[in-house]
């Protein structure tokens, strides 16, 4: 008896943490769109995409030799390049070159869906269960979104909604394939060897689509490229992964139904953005859905 408490005690607390690491990770994540959106008025999105990779390549670089890391083995080869494929190559470069066709607020549809994209390949790839009712309120919080995002309003554009519809199916599978190898190779160590196999190709293609005249490129910009790649591409994924393999990929997935709003309340605060009473209500809304995902995933 006391066995099996201690031992629910333990699963218990490794939810919890998974939840904290899961919603740091949000956090992060949260400034990627509008920083994205900083970058590629002024740059290339293809240049984008390879700098805050390459950025993220070389600070994982470091710290796996600080840390004298093994080498994953052959047979997590497979899966290390499906997240970097997802996550490293094809969402920040799918969604830089949507944002040069819709808006910010119009790509809240998409980030709105991001978590069902994460929970159906939790279930394809990580072998999860959720119950029935988890899906329910998924799904609700879903709808939430992007309820709120078409009325935000948006130009419409067929290549910016086809680019960023694949983006967030390549992120849910990066994802979910990354928070299930995290169990075994750690969270910090997925995101670290999936940027740094990417080096061969980031730094390169960074130097071969550089501006010409980098001058007279906006210092926002660069800002943004700059928390893209220590942020986004590195820091917010090893909390995430590892909140992921903590928690579960379905249920700390739902997490990513925050993430529009709390990149709203970061243009609020630093952009002087209009925070309407809506966007307060649909926040709690979906905190609620967030909370009974905890619950009952």
């Amino acid at each position: 008896m006391k066995q099996a408490t201690a031992l629910n005690t333990v699963k218990q607390t490794s939810l919890s943490n998974g939840w904290i690491n899961g919603f740091i990770g949000v956090l992060l994540f949260s400034g990627s769109m509008p920083a994205t959106k900083a970058a590629v008025i002024s740059l290339d999105p293809i240049f984008v995409t390879a700098v805050r990779a390459a950025i993220a390549g070389i600070l994982a670089l470091v710290c796996l030799l600080l840390f004298k890391e093994k080498k994953p083995t052959r047979a997590q080869l497979t899966p290390l390049a499906i997240v970097a494929i997802g996550g490293v190559i094809g969402f920040p470069l799918l969604s830089a070159l949507a944002l040069q066709h819709i808006t910010s607020a119009h790509s809240l549809v998409y980030l709105g869906i991001l978590p069902m994209s994460t929970a159906v390949f939790a279930v394809i790839r990580g072998g999860e269960k959720p119950k029935p009712i988890f899906w329910l309120f998924s799904i609700v919080g879903s709808l939430i979104v992007i309820g709120f995002a078409v009325l935000q309003g948006g130009t419409s554009s067929t290549i910016g909604n086809i680019l960023m519809l694949i983006a967030i199916l390549l992120c849910g599978l990066s994802y979910a394939e990354g928070a299930k190898l995290s169990k075994a190779l750690g969270g910090w160590q997925v995101i670290s060897w999936a940027v740094v196999l990417s080096l061969p190709v980031s730094l390169p293609l960074m130097f071969f689509t550089a501006p010409s005249n980098p001058e007279f490129v906006g210092l926002d910009a660069w800002i943004g490229v700059a928390y893209l790649g220590v942020f986004s591409m590195f820091l917010g994924f090893v909390f995430w992964y590892k909140g992921l393999a903590q928690g579960g990929i379905a249920s700390v997935g739902q997490l990513q139904l925050l993430q529009p709003f709390f990149g709203l309340a970061l243009a609020a605060t630093l952009l002087n953005e209009y925070v309407s009473p809506n966007m307060i209500l649909v926040t709690i809304g979906v905190i609620l859905c967030v909370a009974g995902s905890k619950k009952f995933g």
